[in-house]
C-alpha cells in the first residue's frame, strides 16, 4: 500500500511512518486471520463443509414454515446444541399434497431468518423441498445424517398416509437413501393446544438424538423409514408402541359451493413471489381463457353455482360447478391395540415403520422393535 504525498499539507516523514504503520497492521491482521481460520474447527469455519463436527440435520413440514409444529422442532433441537440444522419446508400450507412433485412450472426458493437455523422458504410440495435439498443445488452438502418431517399438527397414520405430505416429505428422503423420521401431533379440535405442539417437541428428542448416533453407527435401520404419531396428550404419554398401518382414513366430504366462495384464484395470486409473476399468471390464464373461447364459440356455455345436484342439459352446453373438500373427524372404532390409530387414541406414541416395498414387513418390524427397545430402553418400549 502507498499513500500518495503530492499536495498532502503533512510533512513527508509523517506520512512515510503511517505507511509503515498501515501496511504493518494489514500484514498482521492478514497472518491472524489465517492462524484463526486453521485453529477453528470445519463446522465453525462453513457449517456445509462435509467435516462439520456437529451432525446435520434437514427439517422440513407439510404445513409450512411459520407453522408452530415446525418451530418448536427446531427450538428443541437448537436447545440440545448437538446438531446443526437446515430448515427446507414449504412457504404455504400443503398438507394433503401427497407423493406430488412440481414439474413444467418454476419452484421459488426465498431465504428466511431462522435464529440458529440455516432456512428456506419453497412455492413447491414437501417432497419439492426435501428432493431439492437433497440434490445439492441448494446446499452444498450432499447429503444430511438424518431428514425429519415435522412436528406436523393432525394425524398421518392409517390410509392417510397416502394423502400425506408429511409422511411423503420422509418417503422422498428415503429414496434418496437418507434416514428419514415423520412426526405428527394427534390435534384434537377445541382440544389442543400450541403448548402440546412444544411439549411433543420435547418428547421426540430421545428417539432423535438415538436415531441420530446409531444412524452414525450403522445400527439404524435402512430399509424403512418411521412415521411416528404423537398422542394429544404428550406429556401424559404411555410410552412407544411399534405398530402396523391401519386401514383408517379421514372420511371425505365433498360440497357443491356457489362461484362467489371459490377461493382458488385468490389464494394462487397471494402466494406469488412478486408482481412479474402474477401478470404473468394473468397473461397465461387470459391467453387460454381466450383460445378457449375461440375453440367452444359454437357452442352455448352455461355456469351455474353449485347448490344442488345439476339438472340436465341438452346440446354442446358447458355446465361449470364449484365444489370444496373437507376433511370430517371420525370416532374410533374397536380395532387391534398394534393399530397404529389405536395406539395413539390409547395414549400411546406409535411408531410404524413404513418402506418402500410391501415385501419383508414382518423382518422390518423385528428390526425397527429391537432397535427402539435397545435405542430408548425396555421402560419406555411396550
Amino acid at each position: 500500500m502507498a499513500t500518495s504525498v503530492k499536495n498532502n499539507s503533512l510533512p513527508p516523514s509523517l506520512i512515510s511512518n503511517l505507511n509503515q504503520v498501515l501496511l504493518s497492521r494489514q500484514q498482521h491482521t492478514i497472518d491472524h486471520q489465517s492462524t484463526n481460520s486453521s485453529s477453528l474447527p470445519s463446522h465453525s469455519r462453513n457449517v456445509d463443509e462435509p467435516g462439520c463436527s456437529k451432525p446435520l440435520l434437514l427439517i422440513t413440514n407439510c404445513e409450512g414454515i411459520d407453522s408452530p409444529g415446525l418451530i418448536f422442532l427446531v427450538q428443541a433441537l437448537l436447545s440440545d446444541a448437538r446438531f446443526t440444522l437446515h430448515v427446507c419446508a414449504p412457504q404455504s400450507d400443503k398438507s394433503v399434497a401427497g407423493h406430488s412433485l412440481t414439474v413444467r412450472e418454476t419452484v421459488a426458493v426465498c431465504s428466511v431468518e431462522m435464529s440458529g437455523a440455516t432456512g428456506f422458504e419453497v412455492s413447491g410440495t414437501p417432497v419439492d423441498c426435501v428432493s431439492l435439498a437433497l440434490s445439492g443445488a441448494l446446499f452444498s452438502w450432499s447429503k444430511p445424517v438424518l431428514v425429519i418431517s415435522g412436528i406436523n399438527r393432525g394425524s398421518s397414520y392409517g390410509r392417510n398416509m397416502f394423502y400425506s405430505g408429511a409422511v411423503a416429505a420422509a418417503r422422498e428422503a428415503l429414496i434418496c437413501g437418507v434416514p428419514s423420521l415423520c412426526l405428527s401431533f394427534n390435534w384434537k379440535k377445541d382440544v389442543s393446544s400450541e403448548s402440546d405442539l412444544k411439549n411433543a417437541a420435547d418428547l421426540c428428542l430421545p428417539l432423535i438424538s438415538a436415531a441420530v448416533r446409531d444412524i452414525e453407527r450403522g445400527k439404524f435401520p435402512e430399509s424403512c423409514f418411521l412415521n411416528i404419531e404423537i398422542p394429544s396428550s404428550p406429556l401424559a404419554n404411555k410410552g412407544f408402541k411399534l405398530t402396523r398401518q391401519s386401514l383408517w382414513r379421514s372420511p371425505l366430504s365433498w360440497k357443491a359451493v356457489s362461484a362467489n366462495r371459490h377461493p382458488a384464484a385468490g389464494q394462487y395470486l397471494s402466494n406469488q413471489q412478486s408482481l412479474g409473476i402474477k401478470l404473468a399468471q394473468l397473461s397465461r390464464d387470459a391467453s387460454a381463457a381466450g383460445a378457449a373461447r375461440r375453440l367452444n364459440s359454437h357452442r352455448k356455455n352455461v355456469e351455474i353455482e353449485s347448490v344442488g345436484i345439476a339438472g340436465k342439459f341438452n346440446g354442446q352446453q358447458t355446465v361449470k360447478k364449484y365444489f370444496r373438500l373437507e376433511l370430517l373427524e371420525k370416532e374410533t372404532e374397536k380395532a387391534d391395540d398394534n393399530l397404529d390409530f389405536k395406539a395413539v387414541e390409547d395414549g400411546y406414541v406409535a411408531v410404524t415403520p413404513l418402506s418402500l416395498s410391501s415385501t419383508d414387513q414382518s423382518k422390518i418390524e423385528t428390526e425397527v422393535s429391537s432397535w427402539i427397545s435397545a435405542a430408548l430402553g425396555k421402560e419406555k418400549w411396550n
